[in-house]
């Protein structure tokens, strides 16, 4: 083993532990990656730039415009309504309809974005024929996984396949060269969980939302005497919030006020309050307040003709994201309070005034129509029960559509090369204003490019520093006793696996340049190992790391176990029939005479080259 393997294996060690650890976000593990390859003199600065030049991460921030565009102008919402339309009562036929609209929207919108657009449908269509929401949504982030991997332009993880592809020499991935696989693998998803997969699934009656949200037993009242020094102040003017106390209603001669930020409390004022045991203690220490145990928990009780409980959704590219609600400041802003933050199956009751916001988070709201419209509309959340911003004219809808099909179009017959097309298609829509010039950065996922950027400059490091052939040379002495369906069985099941703990994309980018140098020593077509790296990393299932997956886990109140019991059956699936597949669609080369393209000699610092690779029977 060379000093440049060393680094390179130890480097993609200590990025799969930062993957999982979650401390630091994906895209600043990647561009630590490309940093670390230029220090430790694995490459130049300028290959290890390389990766943010290829013409995937132009197709990549045209899709994501033309999506945005597509949002935007009512055109997706074609799709959620469709779900309504044609979803029967029983829940088999909910799974079917909601799978099917998720796969085929994702086929050429990312698949995050298809589930974010597609989720609220799905849970009011459930609430509205009472069935349990939680039945639903793992399917439907399943179905946008599923159609995402048919075409080129569903996933970036496909993107970023075709073009590490081109990078040592193979041909590009073709607009819809993915779709017969794709297909045939999204019919078997549906059937399947449709006729046994979603029964793994919990059915979970809706409990009320302060019980949901475990905030009934942190509910008190403070009564302020006249000596209190409450008395005659602002809410924001009190030290109520520096002590964690949130204010959700006052009684005051008889009748219920919901506060706002500018509320004054009198004397005689009964807070109705949510705080811990410890904040209400200290009130020990406050003059002319005191505080009691509450002798209802109802919802009724927090609500009034102006003011409702609803439960938001933070959204993909939120601008709430990473900021905490003391920063936010939605009471004075909006009028708006949160009760409560559910994340990943645990729920926040006390103490998240300094607990930063995450994607997927479900906030518990507490606030008037318009305030909670306001909301929704300006920081990308979802509130539940609230109507969306009515669509875009006719006649942008129609211009969306029609630059987004010519440039699938003139990219599928050869006329462009598919960054070209894409990006004349986004140009079109920002053109014709079809989305707004101040939203073209937004609906970009910048996490998304930076990662695929910096992990296919990594890619290259693993290739110039050898690496690839060294991973690849043991992985096909281990499989070399169970022939060429047992080489690609270990590298669909190594893809699986690493896409549990690393992005699809970012196991793409790692596992293809070793399996790419392994069909070299094995002898065979480079090409059918590299497709079912690609396939198999959107066909994986176990683990709610996807981020489809983590938008619906805390929307459907789920457990990491429920992914695993319905996720590793389809996985299974999916193991089973790429291997019958992708060697019949993309036929292994015979073992005579086979033109592979392979990785220089380790320690090389050129890009791999085509050669010729002659074997005897």
């Amino acid at each position: 083993m060379t000093y440049e393997i060393g680094v390179v294996l130890l480097l993609l060690v200590a990025a799969m532990v930062a993957f999982v650890r979650e401390r630091l976000p994906v895209d600043v593990i990647a561009l630590g990656l490309v940093a670390a390859v230029v220090i430790l003199g694995i490459l130049t600065p300028q290959e290890a730039f390389s990766g943010f030049s290829n013409d995937v991460i132009i197709v990549l921030c045209s899709v994501f415009v033309l999506a945005g565009a597509l949002a935007r102008n009512g055109v997706v919402a074609a799709f959620a309504d469709a779900i309504h339309r044609f979803a029967g009562r029983g829940e088999s036929r909910v799974v079917v309809t909601v799978m099917s609209v998720s796969a085929a929207m994702s086929s050429f919108i990312n698949n995050t974005t298809s589930t974010a657009i597609l989720m609220p449908a799905v849970v009011d269509l459930a609430r509205r024929r009472q069935l349990s929401p939680s039945r639903f949504l793992i399917p439907l982030a399943y179905a946008s996984m599923l159609g995402g991997a048919g075409t080129l332009i569903g996933t970036s993880t496909n993107l970023a396949a075709s073009g590490l592809m081109q990078r040592v020499g193979l041909e590009p991935i073709g607009m819809f060269e993915l779709l017969p696989a794709g297909l045939t693998m999204a019919l078997i998803g549906v059937a399947y969980m449709s006729i046994v997969g979603y029964r793994w699934l919990p059915s979970r009656a809706e409990p009320a939302l302060l019980t949901e949200f475990e905030i009934d037993s942190y509910l008190s009242r403070i009564v302020v005497s006249e000596e209190a020094d409450l008395v005659g102040s602002a809410l924001r003017e009190t030290w109520l919030a520096d002590e964690g106390i949130s204010v959700l209603a006052i009684e005051r001669d008889g009748a219920k006020l919901f506060p706002r930020a500018d509320s004054r409390i009198e004397a005689g004022d009964a807070l109705i309050v949510k705080a811990s045991r410890q904040g209400l203690l200290e009130l020990g220490d406050r003059p002319g307040a005191g505080f009691a145990e509450l002798e209802w928990t109802e919802e009724d009780e927090l609500v009034g003709d102006d003011v409702r409980l609803a439960e938001a959704i933070i959204m993909p590219r939120s601008r709430l994201l990473g900021r905490t609600l003391r920063q936010l400041r939605l009471r004075q802003r909006y009028g708006v309070s949160v009760l409560a933050i559910y994340r990943h199956g645990v729920s926040h009751p006390v103490e998240i005034a300094d607990l930063p916001l995450a994607e997927a988070d479900v906030l518990l709201l507490q606030g008037g129509e318009e305030g909670l419209a306001l909301l929704q509309s300006n920081e990308s959340v979802w509130v539940i029960g609230i109507e969306a911003p009515p669509p875009g004219s006719r006649g942008k809808r129609l211009i969306t559509v029609g630059a987004f099909a010519a440039g699938v179009a003139a990219a599928t017959l050869g006329l462009l090369p598919v960054a070209v097309a894409m990006l004349l298609a986004a140009l079109i829509v920002v053109a014709t204003r079809c989305i707004d010039a101040d939203e073209i950065y937004g609906a970009i996922d910048w996490r998304v490019i930076v990662l695929i950027g910096g992990m296919t400059s990594f890619g290259l490091a693993m290739e110039a520093s050898g690496t690839a052939d060294y991973l690849a040379a043991r992985i096909v002495v281990v499989a070399d006793h169970l022939g060429t369906y047992g080489l690609l069985a270990a590298f669909a099941l190594l893809t699986m696996v690493l896409t549990q703990p690393l992005s699809n994309a970012a196991a793409v980018l790692v596992v293809m340049p070793v399996a790419v140098s392994a069909a070299a020593s094995a002898g065979i077509d480079p090409r059918p190992l590299a497709i079912l790296v690609a396939l198999s990393a959107s066909f994986s299932f176990i683990a709610p790391l996807e981020p489809s997956c983590l938008l619906v886990y805390s929307a459907g109140h789920y457990r990491f176990s429920d992914f695993v019991k319905a996720g590793i059956p389809l996985t299974a699936i999916a193991f089973v029939v790429l291997l019958l597949l992708v060697p019949w669609l993309w036929p292994l080369a015979p073992a005579g005479q086979i033109a592979a393209h392979a990785p220089e000699s380790s320690g090389s610092r050129n890009l791999p080259v085509e050669v010729e690779i002659v074997l005897d029977g």
